[in-house]
């Protein structure tokens, strides 16, 4: 387990990252009342949520963005196995520090997050989406980020302030937007089919017969709600999902093309040329 913990203005951030070969849990609680987002990252760890008799599942993180207050009766539990690393940034603020902070902060939480600014219980859930393009891209580059002592905190200062104004903006486009939140649940869904079937994806007809939408508001409403079409959002995840298989040294370069359903290892480093830039074999260069 690496966990960093640093103290940005009035915000606790707690950067957490472990993988294991065996099924293992971590629990986490607070010491006082919070208000916080956490964020996921590639790892797609199973998180649940325990508070007195009740209980929430989380069995798909990659990507999530989840907004929550949390006094110090809830548990939070991280199940980490060999397919499920964990990778989690959590921005967390005490509600007595929203008058505190910087840059009209507070002002956001309360306006966006007021069920948290004001909980009914131990634990109150907030609005959670995944993550745009734009804000997994900062999630990444910080669990992939090679810098130490001053310059690693000038480094996350930076990227923890641009992650919440990403946050916040999202979550004032959500606000205003038309999707059902029904409609919505059917995309998360979708969006996780996807995830997990990335070298037999189904068709955008099966997919949609699978959630319940048809075909024409899951394209429109996939790329309002995540920022990209469904099958560019497809594609994405696979080159990902191979870039981390050959990082980590989990597979060769025609074993990550075929885990990530490419026959052809020419067609399958084309796509990663245009994704990243350069090509698979030269990861491990």
């Amino acid at each position: 387990m690496n966990r960093d913990i640093l103290d940005i203005n009035d915000f606790t951030i707690l950067i957490e990252e472990a993988t294991s070969t065996e099924v293992t849990t971590d629990s986490c609680l607070f010491d006082e009342p919070v208000i916080a987002v956490a964020f996921y990252g590639s790892g797609n760890v199973d998180l649940t949520v325990k508070y007195g008799n009740q209980q929430k599942d989380f069995n798909h993180t990659k990507g999530l963005t989840l907004s929550f207050y949390a006094d110090e009766k809830v548990e939070f539990r991280h199940t980490v196995s060999a397919g499920k690393p964990l990778e989690c940034i959590v921005i967390a603020t005490s509600p007595r520090n929203l008058k505190k902070l910087p840059n009209n902060e507070g002002e956001l939480f309360t306006e966006l997050l007021g069920q948290l600014v004001k909980p009914f219980d131990h634990y109150v859930e907030g609005p959670r989406f995944f993550m745009t393009p734009e804000m997994q891209h900062i999630v990444d580059g910080i669990f992939s980020n090679r810098y130490e002592g001053k310059a690693k905190m000038m480094f996350f200062r930076s990227q923890i302030t641009a992650l919440l104004s990403h946050f916040f903006w999202q979550l004032s486009m959500l606000k205003d937007e038309g999707i059902k939140s029904v409609e919505r649940e059917k995309l998360y869904e979708a969006k996780e089919i996807l995830s997990q079937n990335l070298d037999t994806p189904p068709s955008l007809t099966e997919l949609s017969r699978q959630i319940g939408l048809n075909t024409f508001k899951l394209k429109k409403d996939f790329k309002e709600l995540f920022g990209v079409p469904v099958f560019k959002y497809l594609q994405n995840e696979r080159m990902t999902k191979a870039h981390n298989l050959i990082r980590n040294k989990e597979a060769t370069v025609q074993e990550a093309a075929w885990h990530v359903g490419y026959d052809s290892l020419g067609s399958f480093s084309n796509a990663f040329a245009k994704k990243f830039g350069f090509r698979p074999s030269e990861i491990k260069s």
